[in-house]
């Protein structure tokens, strides 16, 4: 009775699992038999799959093999007129694509805040560009900037062309060659650094929040350093005959210039509320030369400071200078317009001072530098040889020409 009970547990008992496998040994044979049988069960189920997976594969193979062929039949079948047809239109299309690149103008009112500016024009903005090379190919676009962009470009490059011609002009033409070059040299290199400053900073403020600050900084001691430098050839000619008092105006003006230049390194400068404080500071530093104007007209006179002195130019120029800061702190005409001064073609009070600005800077270099460089020199040798004096004063390193 109990050998049956012990032979029909011993048959229901399920072998324990061989727990201590090492390297080498192997299972036991009811469980490699199990492995055996089901491995045997999967192979023809995997065989199957591989095979209708190949059979698949190789009859898209076919088709796309088969659709190459047909589509460049029909395109070699149309006539040589629809074909150039189509060769246009993908020209067109690759134009476009060009053209337009990856980005569109966007409104003011999706702006992040630290690229708005001026609300008034409220359409043609440019995204935020985290790209300095999508940045300067924006330059062949219509936005905004297109204006402002152009303006100073075209500028700077005439400054540049018009710089070099000058100090590689013969020394015959001047009456101190060194001294008239390094003169208008800095008149020159403020006008080029302002306009390039500009140009630069209109390009890539859309770039990023801390590379528009740096480049507006930039932009705003430029404007500084061009108001220095159009004070200096004015000075330089108007009292050629007396020194002392062109050295103190030009020590003055140079004080107050790198005072705005500090004044405009100040974050907050840049932020549109203090739109109307940088038009007041640079105007007062460019009304600075008020004093040394009246000073020249009470000590020689009203009719030799407009025609040796030439303050009509200086007038011109204060002119230009005071208008375009004025629209540009009012922000006329778009303030009246809204939406219709957003783009270039049409004048916009963030457009006026550019040309002002380069038109001002073409009216300061004439009269002396490309007019006649000699009329303060001819101006003192008949003043000096009235009252007897020698002309061979520190002043006259050169020639004096008749």
């Amino acid at each position: 009775m109990n050998e049956p009970t012990e032979n029909r547990l011993g048959c229901s008992r399920t072998p324990e699992p061989d727990i201590r496998l090492r390297k080498g040994h192997q299972l036991d044979g009811t469980r490699r038999g199990d492995n055996d049988s089901h491995q045997g069960y999967l192979e023809p189920m995997l065989e199957a799959s591989v095979v209708s997976s190949h059979d698949k594969k190789s009859s898209e193979e076919h088709e796309c093999s088969d659709e190459a062929p047909q589509e460049d039949e029909g395109f070699m079948g149309m006539s040589p007129l629809l074909q150039a047809h189509h060769a246009m239109e993908k020209m067109e299309e690759f134009v476009c694509k060009v053209w337009e690149g990856r980005w569109r103008v966007i409104p003011h009112d999706v702006l992040p805040d630290w690229l708005k500016d001026n609300d008034f024009l409220l359409h043609g903005h440019r995204p935020p560009m985290p790209s300095f090379r999508a940045c300067f190919k924006s330059i062949f676009r219509i936005h905004t900037e297109t204006g402002n962009i152009w303006t100073h470009l075209l500028g700077c490059v005439f400054f540049l062309c018009l710089g070099i011609f000058y100090m590689f002009r013969p020394n015959i033409s001047f009456v101190a060659p060194l001294q008239e070059k390094v003169v208008f040299g800095l008149f020159f290199l403020g006008a080029i650094l302002c306009l390039s400053f500009s140009w630069l900073f209109h390009t890539v403020y859309c770039h990023s929040e801390g590379v528009s600050r740096i480049f507006s900084k930039l932009d705003y001691s430029g404007i500084a350093l061009l108001i220095m430098g159009s004070f200096v050839p004015w000075l330089y000619y108007s009292f050629y005959c007396n020194p002392q008092p062109c050295f103190i105006y030009l020590i003055v003006i140079c004080v107050l210039g790198i005072a705005a230049i500090i004044v405009s390194q100040w974050d907050m400068f840049a932020t549109p509320q203090y739109r109307g404080v940088r038009a007041g500071v640079f105007l007062g530093l460019g009304l600075s030369g008020i004093i040394p104007t009246l000073h020249y007209v009470i000590s020689e006179g009203f009719l030799k400071a407009a025609t040796i002195g030439q303050i009509g130019w200086l007038m011109l120029m204060a002119s230009l200078y005071i208008t375009g800061a004025a629209l540009y702190a009012a922000r006329i005409p778009e303030r009246f317009f809204p939406g219709k001064c957003d783009i270039w073609q049409i004048p916009g009070s963030n457009r006026v001072p550019e040309p002002a600005k380069s038109r001002s800077k073409r009216r300061r270099g004439m009269p002396c530098g490309f007019r006649s460089p000699r009329p303060p020199v001819e101006w003192q040798r008949k003043h000096n040889t009235m009252q007897g004096t020698d002309l061979s004063g520190p002043l006259f390193t050169g020639t004096i020409h008749k």
